[in-house]
């Protein structure tokens, strides 16, 4: 196909690194990355961005749209936008907080009809794995889901009850015979009873009701689950760093597992959250300085694989002082990339490790082998990005539809120029097309 579009930066980060190329552009799919001074083909617009770095749209596997049902909590035209405000261009809904939620084909194709006029970036979508819905496991794996979220504690939401141990079990042998994927919030409801019942508004007296202990011991379950069964897990928002020697012990005994982490759990810490402060309050919770550190350790050794938003917003009169009644999320869909690359920076990580926590491998969680890499035969899916500006957060500025946000006022580094989806410029300059996103299905 003859040359569309050539994109040029002195930094384009590939899968071999970052070095000075033209990108070039053909049918929304990168044809070939080429030296910086290459010529423009006959006919190809030039985009040059100079020295402002050009990076594989990012991926983020874990957003709560909340559209239809709760939508006054989100949408997908405002979630979308923001995403592409923060230079995701691919992003993977959960399964609850919408109504219905996504645990039969037909509630599925329902979400995907209200989704598909009001993307602006690529939209996947999870399953729920609810106590009485195995029978519906493998035909929404079969329309293309791309694996089943469930919970061992409650989830917050009536509609999208916890399983239990036997539940699990058939759950996770249902998805295994079909070579599934089970993702897992994973906090234990019995160390949940056991753990101080406190109230109010201190956050010191939050941490007490999920202590790591609740996460520790939920692990450990799910990991002798899946060995006996064969399955393959992932375990969502991990907080504690204390399971992390049972997750890396399992891995050596091929246990078929991976982990992601969070941006609050990397740049936020208990001691900054002030009193009432129910914008930092998320399940699990955002923990202490000494197991943000232990976090990063093993984002670098590669016990955690990737780091995603959990972007799971409300409306803000849900976001009382009170931390046992107040909703527990974290919006972060449009400051992930500079809320990380901020802290990465500091600790010796370089735009390299970013993209490959944030869209690489997300992208290879769920099998979206058309994304995550700057390479030929890859979406021409793109943020640029000036690594060097600074920004203040301002929650007016922000696309989400409740301005609550656990970053405000903090000063991050790393501008969004500019995002692009399979070759059209989605945003720039704070001005965005009309939706453009797709709906995605996992391939069989």
């Amino acid at each position: 196909m003859d040359v569309e579009l050539v994109l040029r930066s002195t930094r384009v980060i590939t899968p071999e690194g970052t070095r000075a190329a033209s990108v070039a552009v053909s049918g929304g799919k990168i044809t070939a990355v080429l030296a910086h001074d290459a010529d423009v083909p006959d006919g190809a617009r030039l985009e040059d961005f100079g020295d402002d770095v050009l990076l594989p749209g990012l991926v983020d596997t874990h957003v709560h749209v909340n559209d239809p049902g709760r939508t006054e909590w989100e949408g997908f035209w405002t979630a979308t936008r923001a995403a592409a405000a923060g230079g995701i261009t691919t992003l993977v809904d959960m399964p609850l907080n919408s109504l219905p939620p996504t645990t039969t084909v037909d509630n599925l194709r329902t979400k995907q009809d209200v989704a598909r006029t009001k993307a602006h970036i690529d939209i996947g979508f999870w399953g729920g794995a609810l106590p009485d819905n195995v029978r519906d496991l493998k035909p929404l794996h079969d329309a293309g889901v791309y694996g089943f979220k469930c919970f061992l504690s409650p989830s917050g939401v009536d509609e999208f009850p916890h399983l239990d141990q036997d539940q699990l079990a058939a759950s996770m042998a249902e998805i295994a015979g079909f070579g599934g994927l089970l993702i897992v919030h994973a906090e234990d409801p019995h160390e949940l009873d056991a753990a101080p019942h406190k109230s109010g508004p201190k956050y010191t007296d939050y941490l007490d009701t999920r202590p790591r202990v609740s996460e520790d011991v939920a692990i450990e379950g799910l990991i002798a689950q899946a060995k006996r069964l064969g399955a393959r897990i992932h375990v969502l928002h991990l907080s504690s760093s204390d399971a992390l020697p049972l997750i890396a012990a399992a891995r050596r005994e091929g246990v078929k597992l991976t982990v992601e982490t969070c941006p609050h759990y990397l740049t936020l810490t208990a001691e900054e959250v002030p009193d009432g402060a129910s914008e930092f309050k998320c399940c699990p919770p955002i923990r202490e300085a000494a197991n943000q550190d232990l976090l990063w350790a093993a984002l670098a050794d590669g016990t955690i694989d990737c780091i995603v938003t959990d972007h799971s917003p409300s409306t803000a009169d849900l976001k009382t002082d009170d931390f046992a009644t107040a909703w527990g999320g974290i919006s972060g869909l449009q400051l992930s990339l500079p809320a990380i690359w901020t802290e990465a920076r500091k600790r010796g990580h370089s735009l390299e490790d970013v993209v490959r926590w944030m869209s690489t491998r997300t992208s290879e969680l769920v099998g979206l082998d058309q994304k995550g890499a700057i390479e030929a035969g890859r979406d021409a899916d793109f943020a640029v990005l000036a690594p060097d500006e600074t920004f203040t957060v301002d929650p007016a500025e922000l696309q989400h539809r409740n301005r609550v946000t656990a970053y405000a006022g903090k000063t991050l580094s790393g501008v969004v120029k500019s995002t692009w989806l399979r070759g059209e410029r989605i945003l720039h300059g704070g001005e965005f097309s009309e939706p453009a996103g797709r709906l995605l299905e996992r391939k069989n």
